[in-house]
């Protein structure tokens, strides 16, 4: 009673100022209730919120469920309206009062306080930016009004999680057949623990949890237990329809002594007794949204492990819709009422689309896909026309393995924001989820399309831009501006597409293992006595000639697009290479001047992208010099620009010793999207053999 009275009388030595409000003062400790009706993760919220206080200001608030607050309590509570995830916070009769529309409005809403009032950074176990420190915590006014946000399922896609497989001690092995080292373990239950606190904090509401998730498995279906508990709507990845994968389908029927073909043309009966299973596992849980379709093993379309899949469009996008059919079938059958469908257009689904081929289900909300690393809408998103049975929704990537990127950022908050008015202009608001990779190194990219998904008309990026710095850093904000700008203009563009040509994937994927053929068949033309210029296609042109399947045409044209000549694909090279040297220098100057406690926010946001793309560039620029070299006849030369090659790939593996410290000691244990080790060591063996042959 004493506290309640204390409270109060620190209220009215706020003055007259009827919505202020303190919350930790000298005498002063603001009680927490949570209605009493409240679900689970709510009041988890509530102990994020008592645990940031104590972060802050030391000082311990009770916490308590109830339905009678008093002057000087802070009470979060729903009070159910027609609104979806809308929530209001401000002070009535002493009570700093939050409610939401519904319940997740309610926690939403307590997080926004803590991000707007608290000064916590949502993503802080991510970034590193610091908790404030404070004696007290007190306003002369509190106020937040939000309506519904502008899209309303706001999803992460943890994919090619390579870094989070094993950073930590895995939670198991994962009991299928992979295509992938990263995904023969299940990611560590505080690892996804930190995932889900960070999307609730950063107020998003879905998440599609890892790759090759076999949710029957005890220690998986505790990750999406560990999502749930959160107050995330969990879905599947758009090769795992209803939570079943190829590899869990190929595992399952080894184990019975049967060799079939993960493929809804040759198996039907036995891809349909799956869903069943992976369905039943996930309809365990209370929210779901349902990914419908079908692709083949490891993201691939069907046909590519189905040899007898019928080659026409046609009949391949019948497959499909029969497929989609009866996974709707399934769900009525096994007791799912009004299942929430999406179908996402990925790959060969969006040709299909466009051409008019693929029958999605009345009810499904139809998910647009960016094509990856060209960040932009296919043709399908502006040709196709909608039909109002459908709902529609995207698909955004901040990171990719095979263009990328994936070691580093790569999409500026601009280009995110329009894309995301294209899709609101055309109606598309229904469903948005972003890749976000292994989660550490898009941090950035998250936090701006967190503000752009929840108040797409208000967001202005320059100015978000401006406020993410101003977040991070004292002094010298105009100038972190200006590498800002810098770092995302320094990726070389590709003349005919627009898009970045040489991200850290790009780069992996495409350049060094171009270099690495064509110059394994040049030591072995010089053996043979012959001699020829690398990389010199018949035509100088940055389009493909040849026919694509759907897949490859919806794909490769613009994710991986045609180099043209080497040299001119060198040129570009040095280009690259020379402007990120320079926001490299930048970075490094702006790093050594601020503040200490600056510092490492300093070299995980700017100096490790700059330096690394800095590096990777040059290690691929000097290697192509050395190729072209020793095609001369010129082998000491060669020598010498490999050497310095292998030197520039080297130092970008000399950067983890600081980027990989502390907590994120092991960050780089396993790193096979982007295999930087395999590429060093190929390196050095190419160098071995050229004083050889």
């Amino acid at each position: 009673m004493k506290k309640r009275m204390l409270a109060a009388t620190a209220l009215l030595a706020l003055g007259a100022v009827a919505d202020g409000f303190m919350l930790v003062g000298k005498e002063t400790r603001a009680r927490v209730v949570v209605g009493a009706n409240e679900p689970g993760y709510v009041f988890r919220a509530a102990q994020d919120f008592t645990n940031d206080v104590k972060k802050i200001t030391g000082a311990d608030l009770a916490l308590v469920r109830g339905t009678a607050p008093q002057a000087g309590d802070v009470f979060i509570a729903t009070k159910p309206r027609d609104a979806w995830e809308a929530y209001d916070v401000a002070v009535a009769d002493g009570v700093l009062a939050i409610s939401g529309s519904d319940a997740r409005g309610t926690m939403f809403g307590l997080y926004d306080f803590i991000e707007r009032y608290l000064k916590v950074d949502p993503l802080a176990f991510w970034n590193g930016v610091p908790y404030p420190k404070a004696d007290t915590l007190a306003w002369d006014s509190v106020e937040i009004h939000q309506s519904s946000p502008t899209f309303k399922f706001r999803g992460w896609f943890i994919n090619d999680e390579d870094f989070l497989s094993q950073w930590r001690e895995p939670a198991g092995p994962r009991p299928v057949r992979t295509a992938k080292g990263l995904c023969s373990v299940v990611i560590n239950h505080g690892t996804m623990e930190a995932i889900a606190e960070a999307m609730v904090r950063s107020r998003f509401n879905l998440i599609i949890p890892c790759s090759y998730i076999d949710p029957r498995v005890d220690y998986e279906a505790e990750n999406l237990a560990i999502c749930a508990r959160r107050g995330l709507f969990l879905s599947q990845h758009h090769h795992d329809p209803l939570g079943l994968g190829g590899f869990m389908f190929l595992n399952h029927w080894e184990s019975k002594g049967k060799d079939y073909a993960y493929s809804y043309f040759s198996h039907p009966r036995e891809v349909e007794d799956m869903w069943r299973e992976a369905a039943r596992a996930y309809a365990k849980f209370p929210d779901v949204v349902w990914q419908i379709g079908f692709r083949g093993i490891s993201d691939s379309p069907m046909w590519a492990a189905d040899k007898s899949v019928p080659t026409s469009d046609v009949a391949r996008a019948q497959i499909i819709s029969d497929a989609m059919a009866k996974q709707v079938e399934i769900l009525k059958e096994i007791g799912v009422q009004n299942p929430y469908l999406t179908a996402t257009l990925w790959g060969e689904g969006a040709v299909f689309n466009e051409k008019g081929f693929l029958k999605v289900p009345d009810g499904a909300t139809v998910v647009y896909s960016d094509n990856s690393s060209g960040w932009w809408w296919p043709k399908d998103f502006y040709e196709t026309p909608q039909d109002a049975k459908h709902t529609y929704g995207l698909y955004y990537h901040h990171q990719l393995i095979t263009a990328g990127p994936h070691f580093v950022p790569g999409v500026p908050a601009a280009r995110t924001f329009g894309q995301l008015k294209e899709a609101a202009d055309r109606h598309a608001t229904e469903y948005v989820v972003f890749n976000v990779g292994n989660v550490r190194e898009f941090t950035y990219g998250i936090a701006a399309s967190q503000a752009m998904t929840w108040n797409l008309g208000a967001f202005d990026a320059e100015a978000w831009t401006k406020d993410w710095i101003a977040r991070r850093f004292s002094t010298q904000r105009a100038e972190w501006l200006s590498l800002h700008n810098l770092y995302f203009k320094s990726f070389q563009r590709h003349p005919v597409h627009g898009h970045p040509m040489f991200l850290d994937g790009h780069l992996a994927h495409n350049v060094w293992r171009r270099l690495r053929r064509e110059f394994v068949g040049a030591l072995a033309a010089r053996k043979k006595g012959k001699n020829t210029f690398l990389f010199e296609p018949a035509t100088n042109s940055y389009v493909r000639a040849e026919k694509l399947d759907p897949f490859k045409e919806a794909l490769f044209e613009s994710n991986h697009p045609v180099m043209a000549t080497w040299h001119d694909t060198y040129a570009r090279l040095r280009a690259q290479e020379a402007s990120f040297a320079q926001a490299e220098r930048v970075a490094r100057t702006l790093m050594s001047r601020a503040p200490a406690a600056e510092r490492d926010i300093a070299f995980d946001a700017f100096v490790y992208p700059a330096a690394f793309m800095h590096a990777f560039t040059r290690g691929m620029a000097e290697f192509a010099d050395a190729f072209d070299l020793y095609a001369l006849g010129d082998t000491s030369g060669a020598v010498a620009a490999a050497q310095r090659g292998l030197a520039a790939l080297e130092s970008a593996e000399a950067l983890d010793a600081r980027y990989c410290r502390g907590k994120w000691t092991d960050w780089h244990k396993c790193r096979v999207q982007v295999p930087l080790p395999k590429i060093i060591d190929q390196a050095r063996a190419l160098i071995t053999d050229l004083p050889s042959r």
